[in-house]
C-alpha cells in the first residue's frame, strides 16, 4: 500500500486483496491520513483483484469519518470482481465512483 499526493488530493495506491487480514492496514492508513489533516482522499483500487465484506466495512468507516471532518471519499480504478462487488452491495452509489486517479483528480 502506497500514498502520494496529486494536487490536493491523497491518495491510496492498494494492490492485491483487501480481506479480513489486509484491511486494517488501510484503515490505519486512512485515518492516519484524516489525522493528519489529509481530508480529501482517492482510494485507487486499480491494482486490487479480490475485496470482501472486512474492506468494504473500512470504506464504509472511511468515508463516515470524511464526512464527519466536511472531507471527501472517492474510490478509482475499481475493476472486475471488485466494481461487481461494489455495485451488488449498492456501494456505487454512496461513494463517488471515477475509472482511474486522474479522472477522479479532476473532478
Amino acid at each position: 500500500m502506497e500514498t502520494r499526493s496529486v494536487g490536493d488530493w491523497a491518495i491510496v495506491d492498494v494492490a492485491g486483496e483487501v480481506d479480513v487480514f489486509t484491511a486494517p492496514k488501510l484503515r490505519e492508513t486512512i485515518i492516519s491520513m484524516l489525522t493528519e489533516g489529509k481530508d480529501r482522499i482517492i482510494v485507487n483500487l486499480a491494482a486490487v483483484g479480490f475485496m470482501d465484506s472486512t474492506g468494504l466495512g473500512v470504506l464504509v468507516g472511511a468515508l463516515k469519518r470524511a464526512k464527519e471532518r466536511d472531507g471527501h471519499l472517492a474510490i478509482a480504478g475499481a475493476h472486475g470482481t471488485v466494481l461487481r462487488v461494489l455495485n451488488v452491495t449498492g456501494l456505487n452509489a454512496v461513494f463517488p465512483m471515477h475509472a482511474s486517479v486522474d479522472a477522479a483528480t479532476s473532478v
